[in-house]
């Protein structure tokens, strides 16, 4: 068993080095800080009452490294996985690092920056609005094609063009694959980069974070694919990747994702998701990167922090709360954050983030200080952030609150 200090791969930075319990005898392998043991503990019961979980869990309080684990099979403190809607954060700090240059106007209509957007009654859709889901553009008609996202200028340009599917402003519903088509074409517009590579060149490369949006053939090695979502026992449907039945809406937007693949086409089909590296759904990450990201943003690891105070609380502003149009549950978000609901209660009411589908999630708690990531290889249903990682970070935020 290793401490954190000695691992070998996108380790803590030298002055956020783990000075705490090192897991000697432990399935659970890595290092937890001195009064976070109980999360340790929890954990080792999950691994005796599952033992095909596989995850990685890391967590700061402010700049310190707290807890920094991991389990299961061929899982590493390195390992790299897609986490699926854990990417939009990807997106919220590079929108968020626009804002703060002021080259961005969060109540400034779209069509300011991207004139083809204000096509079919859309010129009046602010930004905020565009990337809260309230724009009525969730899917194309058809819908968007692999090569429109691989390439989603393309994509871009069809939803563009389209009519929304209700009143912007109206109702909101989840934009789960096309806010990172729509968000990279308004960097561009903004910075004529594309979101992967405006992300990349001021996030990501400065701070080294395992968080790619187009994984470098060179970090292959370091990826662990994905199992299928255990199958539920009660006989409630897991054909789609979300935590709820969608209405007729949601079975339209994610018709195109619930194809059934073989063992061999899955495998293809993530290592095309990883080269294309979209910002919704297809980044490829470990646990260290998900919660660095949210502390190199916040509070700064290896330099001063990425975004003022100001613009994160502007970003974690709930703009739409109730019920989601596309998912059908209650659902609260900020500009792409996530907000915490009590369906989905990974904080305190100022906490920002984002689970994924296949179990993962990321967020920061400006009330506890935590920046938390985690992984999982395999998660239970019904999808979405998986519970035991909800109920590490509720462990994190009680012991917060208490010292």
């Amino acid at each position: 068993m290793t401490d954190i200090a000695s691992a070998p791969k996108n380790s803590a930075p030298e002055n956020s080095a783990l000075e705490g319990s090192t897991l000697n005898g432990s399935t659970l392998k890595g290092s937890v800080a001195e009064g976070y043991e109980q999360v340790a503990e929890t954990l080792e019961a999950e691994l005796a009452a599952d033992a095909g979980y596989a995850f990685q869990l890391t967590a700061y309080r402010g700049s310190e490294l707290v807890v920094d684990v991991h389990a299961g099979e061929g899982m590493a403190g390195d390992s790299l996985m897609i986490p699926f809607s854990v990417s939009k954060n990807s997106i919220a700090f590079s929108i968020a690092l626009l804002v703060d240059r002021g080259l961005l106007d969060l109540d400034a209509p779209v069509a300011e920056y991207w004139p083809e957007f204000a096509a079919e009654g859309k010129q009046h859709v602010l930004v905020r609005e565009l990337l809260s889901h309230q724009a009525g553009l969730p899917e194309a008609l058809p819908a968007l094609s692999d090569e429109e996202f691989a390439d989603d200028r393309s994509g871009a340009a069809r939803l563009a063009a389209q009519l929304p599917w209700w009143r912007p402003g109206a109702a909101f519903g989840y934009h789960g694959l096309t806010i990172g088509v729509l968000a990279s074409e308004l960097v561009r517009r903004v910075t004529g980069l594309g979101l992967q590579a405006f992300f990349d060149a001021e996030i990501r490369a400065p701070r080294s974070l395992d968080f790619y949006l187009g994984l470098p053939e060179a970090e292959e090695s370091r990826v662990l694919e994905l199992q299928p979502m255990i199958a539920p026992t009660s006989g409630s449907p897991a054909d789609i990747p979300f935590t709820r039945r969608p209405g007729q809406i949601g079975r339209q937007v994610f018709a195109s994702i619930a194809r059934t693949r073989s063992e061999q086409e899955a495998i293809a089909h993530a290592r095309w998701q990883r080269s294309v590296g979209s910002p919704a759904a297809y980044s490829t990450v470990s646990a260290r990167g998900i919660a660095g990201l949210f502390a190199e943003g916040v509070v700064g690891l290896t330099g001063p922090a990425l975004i003022s105070p100001h613009t994160l609380q502007l970003m974690a502003q709930p703009q739409v709360v109730g019920r989601d149009l596309v998912i059908g549950i209650d659902r609260s978000y900020g500009v792409v954050f996530q907000k915490p609901t009590d369906n989905l209660a990974f904080g305190g009411f100022r906490a920002f983030g984002h689970d994924g589908a296949g179990g993962a999630l990321g967020f920061h708690d400006p009330q506890t200080g935590i920046s938390f990531g985690y992984t999982v290889r395999r998660t239970p249903p019904p999808g979405g952030a998986d519970a035991r990682a909800i109920t590490a970070a509720k462990q994190l935020q009680k012991i917060a609150l208490a010292s």
